[in-house]
């Protein structure tokens, strides 16, 4: 008999965000910065992939920038995912601002 399949659902303010995972950084003039430069105020995007019942901002398929540091990772299906809470997010990137900034990705 198959293993029964469990649908992972975040709870209360948690949100699952898949992080973008890039080796290397370039500046604007095109100068490679390598990954072992110091990145401890460097914020990162992510794709969000699950929200709890109480998150009132972010959806599924929204892009958020978060600091790698505040948050947790969880491995499902040999896929690495980060959980943080909703308040931990700085910024949102989606089709339908409010109040955005005039800037795009």
């Amino acid at each position: 008999m198959p293993d029964p399949k469990f649908e992972v659902q975040m709870l209360h303010d948690r949100v699952m965000i898949k992080a973008d995972r890039e080796s290397e950084r370039t500046s604007s003039s095109g100068i490679v910065i390598p990954a072992t430069a110091d990145s401890s105020n460097l914020l990162a995007w992510g794709e969000v992939c699950g929200t709890g019942h109480h998150v009132r901002t972010v959806k599924t398929g929204d892009r958020v920038l978060f600091h790698p540091d505040d948050q947790l990772e969880v491995d499902l299906q040999g896929v690495k995912y980060l959980v943080m809470r909703e308040r931990d997010l700085h910024a949102i990137a989606n089709e339908r601002p409010e109040h955005g900034t005039g800037l795009y990705l």
